[in-house]
């Protein structure tokens, strides 16, 4: 370990964005703490004793007690950086949970202000993932993709906009992380992942607007830009990318 080694809390990284967010930072050594609700979807990935710093946590991302042990480490702080990429799974044109994302930002805060009231110090990055297609501002995806958000997306767009909001009104350093319509596949370098930043008060400062970008490569370029580290000009912004 080295003094830039950074310790990271994950909410949701059993699957898509978040485990390849994971997966990149453990490549680059840092510690890591992922909460999930199935720890068993994660040690069949990392098996026991293959990633020493991976620390697995079993709870909910809504339950104050273990979110309360994931924003710790080891040695008594908050930990540097919260990736939480929780959402809500689709049933039909509904979802399961439809305030997933507004509870689990309502949470996390909760549990920073209980740690700080302790003594407990720290200031996280928040990275927290949403999605593209519901910025207050402009229209964010394709026209023709419009019809397919309204249908598909609107129930848990409005809860991620309520999470972004709860982020962007809190005094947290945070990043709201928008993706494109996400798609399975390995990583595709043969596309470059083009990169939008919106101002929550103002509104865009760039415009990238496209159809869809694969879940590994949202998750890599997440780790290399807002986890291992962090570009300025991404802290306090809401940041879309796509192919």
């Amino acid at each position: 370990m080295t003094s830039n080694t950074k310790t990271v809390a994950f909410f949701g990284a059993s699957t898509g964005v978040g485990l390849s967010a994971l997966k990149h930072t453990l490549a680059a050594g840092h510690k890591c703490i992922a909460l999930c609700r199935d720890p068993s979807k994660l040690t069949a990935i990392f098996p026991s004793g293959s990633q020493p710093n991976l620390k697995i946590v079993e709870g909910n991302a809504h339950d104050i007690l273990p979110v309360l042990q994931c924003l710790q480490t080891d040695d008594g702080r908050i930990v540097d950086t919260i990736v939480s990429t929780i959402g809500a799974k689709p049933t039909g044109f509904s979802v399961d949970d439809p305030d997933v994302c507004k509870k689990g930002a309502a949470t996390m805060l909760d549990a920073l202000d209980q740690l700080r009231s302790t003594g407990i110090t720290g200031k996280p990055h928040i990275i927290a993932t949403s999605t593209a297609g519901f910025s207050r501002f402009v229209r964010d995806v394709p026209l023709v993709m419009r019809p397919v958000y309204y249908l598909f997306v609107s129930v848990p767009g409005a809860d991620k906009v309520v999470m972004e909001d709860r982020f962007s009104q809190s005094e947290e350093s945070f990043t709201i992380f928008r993706a494109s319509h996400l798609v399975d596949g390995e990583s595709n370098n043969k596309i470059p992942i083009r990169v939008g930043i919106e101002d929550p008060k103002t509104g865009p400062e760039c415009m990238a607007i496209g159809y869809t970008i694969s879940r590994e490569d949202a998750g890599k370029w997440l780790a290399e830009n807002l986890v291992l580290k962090l570009d300025p000009k991404y802290v306090n912004k809401n940041v879309t990318v796509t192919y």
